[in-house]
């Protein structure tokens, strides 16, 4: 893209490459005709996502040893990024085999280059995830899973903010309302849930929990949001190669990563197969699985139901960690969880939409009005020449108007 002009990857025409508020107009009106058949995806992508995000905290816990991880986190996000790449690759072969006859390759040569130009900017939530990636780890360093879970609910807040700033997305007043009930019962489910006399990196635990749970949010938020905006301007480019150069980039940014940690700590460290059990291998397939599922999400659904369809998932790390670890069920969690579903109920009910449908109306109406108004005046303007035209000229009305 060179300024503000993209090249149509079949007739490389040049086309005005689509604002954010262009995205944005056009999802509303999306969305406001979404078919029965959306709806069932929507259902098995909320379904999906609560079992992968429930299970990845779970699995993270039952990696460590003595409370340690003795395997390089950075090893688990670039094998989880190879793996989403191989996945890539193989729906890619089969979407081309069912190509029909005259239609363009789509593993063509000149395809894949323009489409890997197009989607350049994915680079930028992919370094982005390479970050959050690591941080999950170190927050469960601080948390037990359940409070993670919880945590990572701010984002929902962060990510309304962004959508709004970035995308120029709109929300209602009970929208509004309902990502502050979110964060109360938040809040709720956090009262002392602080360790207390413990230390990490010289700092105090509840100044270097803070200091990650606001990098923790900010920074997948920023991605997911810059992840929808890249996936939804490129719409007509499959999803599949889409996710190939996000994935691709990710595992770059990743492995540079383990490069670093060998320069600093020592050539054994570059052993990336190093102190991994089956706990490990279950949780590079969950992550993976849990990065191609956000895929869709980020390019079918909306970025707001996706961190909720998270959020779904809280009572289902809470009761397994229970279960599983002996971690304790604390009224402030019960609270706090059923505070995070009234806010999701507000959030996605109908009377939650109403005024912003009823501005999106008021503004169809009113270019609808504007129209008419165009055309009328440019009617009128048509026949009072018309009329000038066919008009006789009187006599009198040869005279001149001041007098000679």
């Amino acid at each position: 893209m060179k300024n503000g002009m993209i090249e149509c990857s079949v007739c490389h025409s040049k086309l005005v490459s689509p604002s954010p508020r262009t995205i944005s107009r056009a999802y509303d009106k999306h969305k406001s005709r979404i078919s029965s058949k959306q709806r069932a995806l929507n259902v098995l992508l909320v379904v999906g996502d609560c079992i992968l995000v429930g299970l990845q905290p779970i699995l993270v816990y039952m990696s460590k040893v003595d409370g340690k991880f003795n395997f390089s986190p950075i090893s688990v996000n670039f094998l989880t990024e190879v793996t989403k790449v191989v996945f890539a690759i193989v729906m890619l072969l089969i979407q081309a085999r069912q190509k029909k006859v005259g239609e363009k390759p789509l593993l063509s040569i000149s395809t894949f280059v323009q489409a890997a130009r197009n989607n350049v900017l994915l680079a930028v939530p992919a370094l982005l995830y390479a970050i959050n990636n690591y941080l999950k780890f170190i927050m469960q360093l601080y948390f037990n899973p359940a409070t993670v879970k919880m945590l990572s609910n701010l984002k929902v807040l962060v990510i309304a903010i962004l959508l709004k700033m970035i995308m120029r997305r709109r929300f209602s007043i009970i929208q509004w309302e309902a990502l502050a009930l979110l964060l109360i019962g938040i809040s709720v489910n956090q009262l002392k849930s602080f360790p207390e006399g413990t230390t990490a990196l010289g700092l105090p635990i509840t100044m270097g929990a803070y200091v990650y749970t606001c990098i923790f949010v900010t920074v997948p938020s920023l991605a997911s949001v810059y992840n929808e905006y890249a996936l939804k301007s490129q719409y007509d480019t499959s999803i599949y190669l889409q996710n190939l150069f996000l994935y691709g980039y990710g595992a770059i940014f990743n492995f540079l990563g383990i490069v670093g940690t060998a320069i600093v700590k020592g050539p054994s460290s570059f052993d990336i197969l190093q102190g991994h059990s089956k706990a490990t291998m279950l949780l590079i397939a969950n992550n993976a699985a849990q990065g191609i599922l956000s895929s869709f999400f980020f390019k079918y659904a909306d970025t707001i139901l996706k961190k909720y369809s998270s959020t779904v998932a809280t009572i289902f790390t809470g009761i397994a960690s229970a279960a599983l670890f002996g971690h304790t069920l604390t009224m402030n969690f019960i609270l706090g969880i059923s505070i995070v579903f009234i806010s999701m109920h507000q959030f996605f009910s109908p009377l939650s939409k109403v005024r912003d449908d009823q501005q999106n109306g008021l503004m169809e109406l009113r270019d609808v009005h504007d129209s008419h108004r165009t055309k009328d005046s440019f009617v009128n303007m048509a026949a009072g020449a018309n009329e000038e035209a066919s008009h006789r000229v009187g006599h009198d009305e040869r005279q001149p108007l001041l007098p000679t």
